[in-house]
């Protein structure tokens, strides 16, 4: 099969459109404008597209590049009849709409059922739409390391008139389609299990995040077991004035008489919550047994810094409890309010009882985590049919509860038991080994009071700065590293100054010097930073030339690392003109949007700006490093 990567730059008087077949260096170039008209050839390789069902591949192409394609081919005789330019004209009218329309978050002219020629979306497929990963695709490739960060060289509103111009523009297009075929190389396995779910299911699923995915195999699912036709599932909705939590608490939830968590229950079932915002509306905090925990109505968290190693008489506990949102659920036949409790109950469990007889290797055991996770989350989302908030507070409130319970516990029932962190759905626990036993019968009391299961392990090692960041060292020898610790981030994650997190990873792990390490990491992108504008500001490069400091406008999107010799590149607010240093203090960058293979010693890295993060980091966790003098420093 011939698919094709693409990618469309629309100026005012120009269109360029490139097509990288999917599997090979097959490039196609179409031009529309003053210089060329390709109208006829472009309207050719559509109709080929279509009849040899050949799919476009792009970022964000559904809301963008489709609707190009589909208002040509809808306007084909049309277009046909105007000289380049006026079509190209044309189509940068479209191109416009099309960016007004995504800006005021309206539909767009067509759906992708309407679309002409198939479309995968890379950027929908991976859910960066959504406010909370939402990237662009010169953020991915700094993600993904790409060679060439680069944003559009000429502005939109830029008349081409000349052959260099063109090139440039081709050139800059010609990067974003390679690397987008970059991305739908590192997202294979995503497009093939979404293939699998549109051949077995008959649901276009090519372009679909996880919560779509989620979304329509439980309308699938839940349509065959109540008869209720998908369209009309699809309009049902729970809109609550306001949710008393006091009606929602289980009845099962005790704290033992301790009064710090009596005074919580207390608080939460005084709260009455305003059903159509629940953002925000509750901040609690208990502190306990040196420990400060903190609760809202979204989940708890909670830590006590510090490196934790057992000795020969203590172990570190870890205790998550199994799927623990959906569980809630299950077990206590929560629905939403609009759908019939025992269908939706008994599908809900279906799921959870069907992922575990299958293989992780199987891509339905996936399938089916996505479904069981996404619910709850779709419960809180007013586009979604599932939608009922109060389902949503009885979840997190009665999690954060029943954990809490589970916390307390061990607490006051193990001897010697010291708490570390609480996150969401676990705790870990240092305890007397001798006691261990009695720490599984009350984890044991606590499944059979609230009916929900728990998974053990133990760590021989857990470096704690807070509970949303820390290493742990499993007595098996795996390590888990979560935030600023992440030595591998996800695509649409900060992956700024890599080599950070892994010096700290070989000092706590492996008892490797930060110094000793830096100099042996010798991969120039893990000492990069990646930044880029939000609001009303902009990036300048600030440097002196014949003795007079020039300050130059830079791209929105930067990668850059910090180096001995270089610039200072500043934010710089458009309507105040207020300046804030890029990296605080005297360092200076070099920045290195497009790689450039050198020398390593030519690059001229500032080891002295890593070792101080690098450094920080040790401090706050052992100060007690820094109050003699060693020569790990």
């Amino acid at each position: 099969m011939n698919h094709y990567v693409m990618d469309y730059e629309t100026n005012v008087n120009c269109f360029l459109g490139v097509f990288e077949h999917y599997k090979t260096d097959e490039v196609k170039v179409f031009t529309i404008g003053k210089l060329r008209n390709d109208i006829e050839e472009l309207l050719e390789f559509f109709k080929e597209n279509q009849e040899l069902n050949q799919w476009h591949i792009s970022f964000n192409g559904l809301a963008f590049d489709a609707q190009i394609t589909e208002y040509i081919l809808r306007n084909a005789k049309w277009l046909k009849t105007l000289d380049g330019e006026e079509v190209a004209e044309k189509i940068y009218a479209k191109a416009q709409d099309c960016i007004d329309r995504s800006s005021r978050r309206d539909f767009q002219e067509w759906s992708e059922k309407n679309i002409s020629i198939k479309q995968i979306d890379i950027f929908k497929l991976n859910h960066w739409d959504n406010p909370a990963k939402r990237s662009s695709l010169k953020w991915i490739q700094c993600g993904m390391r790409w060679d060439n960060v680069q944003d559009m060289p000429i502005h939109h509103t830029t008349k081409i008139d000349t052959v260099e111009q063109l090139k440039e523009i081709a050139s800059y297009c010609r990067n974003d389609v390679s690397s987008t075929k970059n991305i739908m190389k590192l997202c294979a396995k995503e497009i093939r299990l979404r293939k699998d779910l549109t051949d077995e299911y008959d649901i276009r699923l090519f372009s679909a995040s996880e919560p779509r995915i989620s979304k329509e195999l439980f309308l699938y699912f839940l349509e065959k077991e109540t008869g209720i036709p998908k369209w009309e599932l699809k309009k049902l909705r729970t809109y609550r004035r306001q949710i008393e939590v006091s009606d929602i608490i289980l009845p099962y939830i005790n704290f033992d008489g301790v009064p710090q968590f009596e005074d919580l229950l207390r608080n939460f079932k005084d709260l009455v919550i305003n059903g159509n915002n629940t953002k925000g509306a509750f901040s609690y905090s208990v502190k306990y047994r040196g420990v400060k925990t903190d609760f809202g109505l979204g989940g708890v968290h909670g830590a006590k810094r510090g490196v934790y190693i057992p000795d020969d008489h203590m172990t570190i506990m870890s205790s998550d409890v199994v799927s623990f949102y959906p569980n809630l659920a299950i077990r206590n036949g929560w629905a939403p309010a609009h759908l019939p409790r025992e269908a939706f109950c008994k599908l809900y469990e279906w799921f959870f009882d069907e992922r575990k007889k299958i293989p992780k290797s199987d891509p339905r055991n996936y399938v089916y985590k996505i479904i069981l996770n996404s619910t709850y989350g779709l419960s809180n989302d007013e586009n979604s049919f599932l939608y009922d908030p109060e389902l949503t507070m009885k979840i997190t409130i009665n999690g954060q509860l029943s954990l809490m319970m589970l916390y307390v516990q061990l607490a006051e029932k193990v001897p010697g038991c010291i708490p570390i962190m609480q996150n969401t759905d676990g705790v870990e626990m240092m305890i007397p080994k001798k006691h261990t036993e009695l720490y599984m019968q009350v984890c044991k009391e606590w499944e059979d009071a609230t009916k929900l299961k728990l998974e053990h392990d133990e760590y021989a090692k857990l470096i704690v700065p807070d509970c949303n960041n820390y290493i742990g060292i499993f007595k098996n020898g795996n390590t888990k590293c979560k935030g600023r610790f992440e030595t591998e981030k996800a695509l649409h994650k900060n992956a700024s100054h890599l080599v950070v997190p892994k010096a700290l990873y070989e000092f706590f792990v492996n008892g490797v010097k930060p110094e000793d390490y830096i100099l042996t990491n010798k991969n120039i992108f893990d000492y990069c930073g990646q930044r880029k504008i939000i609001g009303n500001w902009k990036f300048k490069r600030s440097y002196v030339d014949n003795g007079q400091v020039i300050k130059e406008d830079l791209q929105k999107t930067l990668r850059y690392y910090v180096s001995n010799k270089g610039d200072k590149i500043i934010k710089e607010n458009i309507g105040d003109g207020r300046e804030v240093n890029l990296e605080a203090g005297r360092w200076q960058q070099t920045i290195f949007n497009t790689f450039q293979e050198k020398a390593w010693e030519d690059y001229d890295i500032d080891y002295k700006f890593y070792l101080d993060k690098i450094n920080r980091e040790i401090k706050a966790m052992q100060p007690e490093l820094f109050k003699v003098q060693l020569s790990l420093f």
